[in-house]
Parts: structure tokens; C-alpha cells; sequence
């Protein structure tokens, strides 16, 4: 008996379960699911020659029970299998169900599954090693992808400071113009007020002439 039993809960609720035999697998597995905190999303536990494979999601937990030396690679397809279909059509339903009210709704789905999966062990090994090469494919691509995001950000980091210093630049630009224009503006009324005092000068020299010049006319006649 490969796989042995099977169960979906929201957080610690047990929403639907299901297993063609008898004993105490369920009592063991919803122990497990009570004191579960194990931070990954696929994790397994060994107990008593049985496996109690997890798989977390979206803050539902899936676990089917199988025996130990049925491996784990099909156990965890057929969690993912169930996981898909019950997102796809209760994921919403499912976030306000009471304990065991899907127990007539999706048991006999986690049935199907798992007699799918223990009939087509050949298939469903390949599309899980398929599946295990488009994870690493994919997590290669994210890590790439977060690489040239943190490339990006400092170009971004690096555009930023050419702005600031070329808003800088046109500041210092501006400043220039404008004590240029206020030295230019200082030396011309420099040469204002010394042309201007030249003149006075000269005008002064003039009529000092003058009347130095008409005291002497005076003084002759």
C-alpha cells in the first residue's frame, strides 16, 4: 500500500481527508500538522516505516502518508496534483469551510489522485523529473533575473548621482554667471565714477584757469 492516506487543511483545519484503510495514520498526521513548523514548503517526516510528506501553499497544507519505500518523488506529485486542482476550483471556497465539510466533495478527488498515481508510476516519475528540470530552469532564471534587477538599481543609483552632479554643475554655472555679471556691473561703475571725477577734475583745472586768467586781464588794465 503505497499511498496510504491523504488530507487538505487551512492552517490546522482538516477541510477533506481520505484513505481505503484503517489505522492510525490520520490521528499521527494531524498531530504532525498541529505542531507544524518547518519553515519550507515541502518537507517530509519518517515515522514507523511511513513517510508523511507536506507540501505548504498559499497558507493551505496538503500531506499524503505513504510507505517508506515508495520514495518521495511520487508522494509530492501527487500532492502537487491535488494542490492544482483544489486552488483551481475551491482555493476561495475553502478560506470560510468548517473542519471536514469537504470530506464529500474532494475525498473521492484525493482517491482519484491517488490511485492515478499509484497505477502510472512510470508517468508520473517522468513528469516529475520534467517538472524538477523546469524548477531548476526557473530558479536559475529568477536568480538572474534578481541580478540584473540589482544591476539595475545601481544604474539607477549611478544616473541619480550624475543628475545631482549635473544639477550642481549648472548651479555653479549659474552662480558664475551671476557674480560675472555682478563684477562686470562693479567695474563699470568703477570706471563710471573715475571718468567722473576726472571730469570734475579737468572742469575744475578749467575754471581755475579761467579765473586765474581773468585776474591777470584785470590786473594790466
Amino acid at each position: 500500500m503505497p499511498l496510504i492516506y491523504a488530507f487538505v487543511a487551512r492552517e490546522t483545519t482538516v477541510l477533506a481527508e481520505y484513505t481505503p484503510y484503517s489505522g492510525n495514520f490520520n490521528t499521527v498526521a494531524i498531530e504532525c500538522l498541529q505542531k507544524l513548523t518547518n519553515p519550507e514548503s515541502k518537507f517530509t517526516i519518517a515515522c514507523d516505516r511511513h513517510t508523511f510528506n507536506f507540501l505548504v501553499h498559499n497558507g493551505y497544507t496538503f500531506c499524503v502518508v505513504a510507505d517508506e519505500a515508495y520514495g518521495r518523488q511520487i508522494p509530492f506529485a501527487f500532492l502537487e496534483r491535488v494542490r492544482d486542482e483544489f486552488e483551481a476550483r475551491y482555493a476561495d471556497k475553502a478560506r470560510t469551510a468548517a473542519a471536514h465539510s469537504m470530506d464529500r466533495t474532494f475525498g473521492p478527488r484525493l482517491k482519484n489522485h491517488m490511485e492515478y498515481c499509484m497505477e502510472h508510476p512510470e508517468e508520473i516519475s517522468k513528469i516529475a523529473a520534467v517538472q524538477k528540470k523546469v524548477n531548476e530552469v526557473k530558479d536559475v532564471m529568477v536568480e538572474n533575473i534578481e541580478k540584473v534587477l540589482e544591476r539595475g538599481e545601481k544604474i539607477e543609483l549611478l544616473v541619480d548621482k550624475t543628475d545631482d552632479l549635473r544639477n550642481q554643475a549648472e548651479q555653479f554655472q549659474r552662480k558664475g554667471r551671476q557674480l560675472r555679471s555682478k563684477l562686470w556691473w562693479q567695474n563699470c561703475r568703477m570706471k563710471l565714477l573715475v571718468l567722473l571725477a576726472v571730469l570734475v577734475l579737468a572742469v575744475v583745472i578749467f575754471l581755475l584757469a579761467c579765473f586765474a586768467g581773468g585776474n591777470n586781464c584785470v590786473k594790466k588794465h
